[in-house]
């Protein structure tokens, strides 16, 4: 009997912070590595003879600390995949090296920009020249390949492993809530059922050019007691006047009160698409443990 490996794509070199949540959630699937966010959407979306180069797609939409990541917000209205799934991890940063480097030894640390942000302290307390890399296992790639003891790289635990590193200083991060939010993206658009725990609906929609359009479209929200827990706006077109919305609110459209506010904000908007009814991940429990007003 032959086996069929499902295939899950993320951006970034084996050992990044994406590959690590597809390992931990889905652990029996292949990890396909991508070299742009671009990659990864094209892997998921059916190709003109119907093949596909992974089944799913993991990506990061938001971080604690950097905020949205823009690009996926430029891919996601239109690629036609959905949201199926969401996941948080808790973003730790290790200063590794090769073997026989040291505190004393390194000169250099290398990293993606932001990761180099997020660890100043560790770089500015030992006075460490920071060396911008594309990505942060990439980072730890080229600091195997140089094997070189001036150099250190600022990765995920999981690049030492990958790359033959030595681990000299853990949890480097300045930041202890630094934790980026992945979603799951799917060809098939697979709803979680109502009523079996709590669920996420993410959806876009265009603000018709009325008076006030935003503020009505989103107060049938508030009177229905809808928690919204992200909006966030768009330039469409590249015109300033055209502005598009990404929304996501607590429960499902099938429950009274999301299909009632849904109903009204068709009624001040256009292209309302609902891009994924999900379960919500168990984290926004542990750091919302009150509701929220939205």
């Amino acid at each position: 009997m032959t086996t069929v490996t499902r295939r899950i794509a993320y951006q970034g070199e084996p050992g990044a912070n994406s590959h690590q949540v597809c390992m931990e959630h889905y652990p029996d699937w292949e990890a396909v590595p991508c070299a742009s966010f671009e990659d990864v959407f094209a892997a998921v979306e059916s190709a003109p003879g119907g093949e596909r180069s992974a089944d799913l797609a993991m990506i990061p939409i938001d971080n604690s600390i950097a905020g949205r990541v823009a690009d996926i917000h430029h891919f996601l209205p239109s690629s036609g995949l959905h949201i199926i799934a969401e996941h948080f991890l808790r973003i730790r940063f290790c200063l590794m090296g090769v073997p026989g480097t040291t505190m004393d030894t390194i000169k250099t640390v290398h990293s993606h920009v932001h990761a180099l942000g997020q660890c100043r302290k560790i770089i500015r307390e030992h006075g460490f020249k920071p060396i911008i890399s594309g990505d942060t296992a990439g980072a730890a790639r080229e600091v195997a390949e140089a094997a070189d003891p001036t150099q250190a790289a600022i990765s995920p635990p999981l690049a030492a492993e990958i790359y033959g590193l030595e681990i000299l200083a853990e949890d480097v991060e300045d930041e202890e809530h630094n934790t980026t939010r992945f979603v799951v993206l799917s060809p098939e658009l697979v709803e979680a059922p109502a009523g079996n725990g709590p669920v996420v609906t993410s959806f876009i929609f265009n603000v018709r050019n009325l008076p006030a359009a935003l503020y009505k479209a989103l107060g049938g929200f508030a009177t229905n007691g809808v928690n919204m827990t992200k909006l966030e706006s768009y330039m469409v077109g590249g015109e300033f006047t055209a502005t598009q919305f990404l929304a996501e609110v607590d429960g499902h459209p099938d429950d009274i009160g999301v299909q009632r506010a849904l109903e009204e904000l068709a009624f001040f908007t256009t292209d309302v698409k609902v891009l994924g009814v999900y379960p919500a991940d168990p984290f926004r429990a542990e750091v919302s443990p009150g509701p929220a007003s939205g």
